[in-house]
């Protein structure tokens, strides 16, 4: 069984419900980033999302945009990233997902960066901006690596919803609004019609994400999910911080306190 279905299985025994972050590859560097997963995971993460810088996000608000730039200044590449990956597995067991936009993919060679994220040891991948027409060829290729593909759903989604989740695996990343990532506080969506819409057509979990900023807001949703997703309100913590030490602690600190709003969860 993948990690991430290990991952939902445990969680759901034990009545809890899964703390998905995330961090960019390579911001502020490469071994801040492998140090800062390893917090993640000490501090209640149960899931971790390592971004792939890219140039051009469709999906990313200001705060990853940022973060992109940064790495990419810092002249980070695929293949240190899978080195980022590797160093990672020597610390932690975490389940770790790849989000990534199909074009880097695509100009690395897809079967060369699936082969590679597979002896790495990442477990899922999340391609933003892959057409649902186009798919099926790219999850089979994953099927055969051990890699879930993971599906984003949008309130925009609708009447694909249903064919966005068939035969989904892993998680359904739902996003939580209309338009880019980036912390909100508060979400105008009602999360509780349009996580059920989802829950119509697939019994895979759940996992909110796009706006969530704090453990206020996570006591807001929890509820209508299996577990939520937290990435700008990552990065703006650590940007605050030019000391690696003290970055790493408020990073703990902060994913700590996430944990702690999800945790008390009645189901």
């Amino acid at each position: 069984m993948n990690s991430i279905n290990e991952k939902f299985s445990y969680l759901k025994t034990n009545k809890q419900k899964a703390l998905i972050t995330f961090i960019t590859a390579g911001d502020p560097d490469a071994g801040t980033t492998v140090k800062a997963i390893k917090s993640m995971e000490e501090a209640g993460a149960d899931i971790i999302e390592i971004g792939i810088p890219y140039s051009d996000p469709l999906a990313d608000g200001p705060t990853i945009q940022a973060s992109s730039t940064r790495a990419l200044k810092m002249g980070i590449k695929i293949p240190a990233i899978m080195d980022i990956v590797k160093k990672t597995r020597k610390i932690s067991e975490v389940p770790l997902v790849f989000l990534v936009y199909y074009n880097s993919i695509f100009k690395y060679g897809i079967e060369k960066f699936l082969e590679e994220s597979s002896k790495a040891g990442i477990d899922g991948i999340i391609i933003p901006d892959l057409p649902i027409e186009e798919r099926a060829g790219i999850s089979d290729l994953m099927g055969k690596k051990g890699i879930i593909l993971i599906p984003l759903v949008a309130p925009t989604s609708r009447e694909r919803i249903r064919a966005i989740v068939e035969n989904a695996d892993g998680f359904v990343y739902c996003v939580s609004v209309n338009g880019v990532t980036g912390a909100r506080e508060k979400i105008g969506t009602d999360l509780k019609s349009y996580m059920n819409t989802i829950a119509q057509f697939t019994d895979v979990p759940r996992a909110l994400g796009f706006g969530i900023s704090s453990a206020a807001m996570i006591r807001e949703v929890k509820d209508y999910c299996d577990g939520v997703i937290v990435g700008s309100a990552i990065i703006n913590v650590m940007s605050q911080f030019e000391d690696r030490d003290e970055m790493l602690e408020n990073l703990k600190k902060f994913v700590s306190e996430l944990k702690n709003g999800l945790s008390e969860v009645k189901i």
